[in-house]
């Protein structure tokens, strides 16, 4: 069967540009997160990132935060990653939220992929996967770990750490993560005073991404 929601869902989807904000209604048969979060966990590998990327599943599905379609990866490696991580859940069953990411942003999303890429753990494809994934919730408006449906900062914390632990271990007065990786573009371009939110809402946009 398919996962369904126990209530309606407002998606905020001009975070990325592409439609207006709408009410989605879906039939009210739906576990909770926390069941979904279960299913996928009995399902596992059993590798560190499954914890959190189960979590963000779940949120996903039930349209918290503010990740677009297929997580931000496309069809075709959202499938290999679920095959990967999760062998024995049915994705199909889950359904994608309607939201699409925002071409106009296609340089600071490259600049924060390539960061994280040249900072991975152990440049696994796993941690390539979790580099786009996070690159999909730097385009939201909250903080990282809720625009991504994680259930804490902690988690958050700890996704960098198992992932990217040369990045981590460089954030030690536990600087906001996503005011943190737009503060490692901004070294990275010889701007160490930026004080935008995001990269979007700086001046010295094009010269960062241009």
């Amino acid at each position: 069967m398919q996962y369904a929601h126990s209530r309606p869902i407002r998606y905020a989807g001009n975070l990325y540009g592409a439609m207006p904000p709408r009410v989605v209604e879906r039939p009210c048969t739906a576990p909770t997160r926390q069941v979904l979060y279960a299913d996928l966990m009995a399902t596992r590998r059993g590798e560190p990132a499954e914890e959190k990327l189960a979590r963000i599943l779940s949120s996903w599905h039930l349209g918290l935060g503010v990740m677009p379609d297929w997580l931000g990866l496309g069809q075709r490696t959202f499938r290999k990653l679920m095959d990967y991580h999760f062998p024995g859940f049915n994705s199909t069953m889950l359904e994608n939220p309607g939201r699409s990411r925002d071409p106009g942003r296609h340089g600071e999303t490259r600049d924060l992929y390539e960061l994280l890429m040249d900072n991975r753990t152990r440049h696994s494809l796993s941690e390539a996967w979790m580099a786009d994934i996070i690159v999909a919730g730097c385009m939201g408006g909250d903080h990282l770990w809720q625009d991504l449906g994680l259930w804490s900062r902690a988690d958050l914390s700890s996704l960098m750490e198992e992932n990217f632990f040369p990045l981590a271990r460089q954030n030690q007065k536990d600087m906001k993560w996503k005011k943190f990786l737009y503060r490692k573009l901004c070294e990275t371009h010889g701007m160490t005073a930026c004080r935008a939110p995001s990269c979007d809402a700086c001046a010295d946009y094009a010269g960062c991404h241009g």
